[in-house]
Parts: structure tokens; sequence; C-alpha cells
């Protein structure tokens, strides 16, 4: 709350390489890598209903309505805090750096956390799937896929990995969520604001998080919520990306940075493959 964003952001973002551990079970363990490629690039697919729900919770923790308000709330507090940058709408000649800056975040950050997903699937599978274990419920069975290489130190290690990415994460969900209803109702806004100068704004992350904190001493499962908060994501993401990609088309919105075909058909592509796995889900529920 007192301490700006970017100040302690630039070092818990280093924790996030404790995830790398899950890359190196997938090493050490026995894992079918020819089957793993193959059915990477290959995937099966059924009507199962808890099939399909876990699709759509997997696309929810990738196309996530959170990013949506996070990225671009936190391109324009940028904006307004650096004296020398303006909106690119105004000043579109810095359009060619700053779109490369943002592309290059988004590739290196979307690559990451992509590669380090396939990975926790592949180590989960190869150690707990393996042996029979299907319905993790707690954090300390999640954490028992990391054993092969932490050994006693597996729960510090997975402890490690989860408080520093909650730390980075709690502003981005909470902030998200006051950002999208502070602008919505024109609050002042911003994480590098004081909380005095943005009282309302900091009051629903401070709310936001209570609820997360109460949630733990309800007797829910937080794993479950964790899988169902992303099934709500991949519903709620249809609508919010259908807005998006028709606003991304208007020039009185805009103005030259209406979306080029290219990115016009992969963000309908995009949005088509969610709104078809949300109508399965449905259907087959």
């Amino acid at each position: 709350m007192f301490s700006r964003y970017q100040r302690y952001v630039s070092i818990l973002k280093w924790i996030s390489f404790v995830l790398l551990a899950y890359v190196v079970v997938a090493m050490v363990v026995d894992v079918p890598w020819r089957l793993v490629l193959y059915r990477t690039f290959v995937p099966s697919f059924s009507l199962n209903t808890d099939y399909v729900v876990t699709v759509v919770a997997v696309l929810g923790t990738t196309i996530t309505p959170y990013c949506f308000f996070w990225q671009s709330s936190q391109e324009a507090e940028d904006e307004r805090v650096d004296p020398t940058a303006h909106a690119l709408i105004d000043v579109p000649e810095q359009a060619p750096v700053e779109i490369s800056r943002m592309r290059f975040d988004t590739y290196v950050g979307m690559g990451y956390s992509n590669v380090i997903s396939l990975f926790i699937i592949v180590a989960t599978a190869a150690t707990l799937n393996a042996h029979g274990i299907t319905n993790i419920q707690t954090s300390a069975q999640a954490a028992e896929a990391l054993r092969p290489i932490a050994g006693v130190f597996t729960f510090a290690l997975f402890a490690t990995g989860i408080i520093g990415i909650g730390l980075l994460a709690v502003p981005v969900l909470a902030g998200s969520g006051a950002y999208a209803l502070g602008e919505a109702l024109g609050w002042t806004t911003g994480l590098d604001r004081q909380p005095l100068d943005a009282r309302a704004f900091y009051g629903t992350v401070a709310a936001s998080t209570l609820i997360g904190i109460g949630i733990n001493f309800i007797g829910l499962d937080p794993i479950k919520a964790l899988f169902w908060s992303a099934v709500i994501n991949g519903v709620v993401a249809v609508p919010l990306m259908v807005i998006i990609m028709l606003m991304a088309m208007r020039q009185d919105v805009m103005g030259r940075f209406v979306l080029p075909r290219a990115l016009w058909a992969m963000g309908w592509l995009c949005t088509g493959a969610m709104a078809i796995a949300v109508a399965i889900m449905f259907a087959t529920w």
C-alpha cells in the first residue's frame, strides 16, 4: 500500500524463476517426451463435461479478463507519471518505439508463462497423476510434484514460489478490478498514487484482498476455488473480447491505430475459439 508497485515488483519478479523448478522436475523424472510432443501439437478432444470444463479453465487462465484491464491501465499509468510521455493518439510519431516495446514485453511474458504452464502440467502428470493422485485439495498436495528435486525442501521451495508470485499477483488481480470499477465511475486510480489520494481505488483493492483472505476461513477448497475462478474467467472473457474487437476496429476510437488485418483475424479467431469452448461447456453440462 505504501510503496510504489514498480519499486517492489522489480525485486519480487526474480522470485518467478523459482517456477523453473518444474522444468527441472520434468527433466529428471520419467517423461514419455515423444508422446508429450505429439499430444501438445496434436491434442485429443472429448465432449466429456469434465474435459470441456478443464479446457475453459485453461483458456481462462491464459486469456484472462484482468489482463484486459491491467495491461492497458498500467500503460496509461506509466504515461501519466512520465512527464515526457503522451497518449499515442496525440503523438503518433512515438508509436513505433512504444508499440515495439509493448509487443516485446507481451511476447516474453506470455511465452515464459505458457512454457512454465506446460512444464507444470508435464511435471504434475509424471509425478502425481502417474501415481493415481488426481484430486488435489491442498497446496501441500500440489507441492509434492516438486519432491523429486527438492526432497525435504519441497514445501519451502513451493512456499517461496507461491508467496512471491502471490505478492506479485495480488495487485494485478485486485488492482485490475479496482481499475475497471474506478475508470467506469470516474475515480482517481493508480498504484503509483498515495492511498489518501485515491481512497476509493485503494479501498477496492483492500476489500478484494480481505475477501480473498476471508475465503481461507470458511472451509472452501482453495485449489477448487482457483479452478472455478479460471472457469468463470473463461466465460467472462468472451463478451469482453467481443467488445474489445469491435472497439479496436472503430476509427473514432482508435484513430490511426485501427487493428491491421492480421491482428484483426487473430483476434476474432481467439474470440471464436473461446466462445465455442464456452458454448460446448454449457451444452454438455
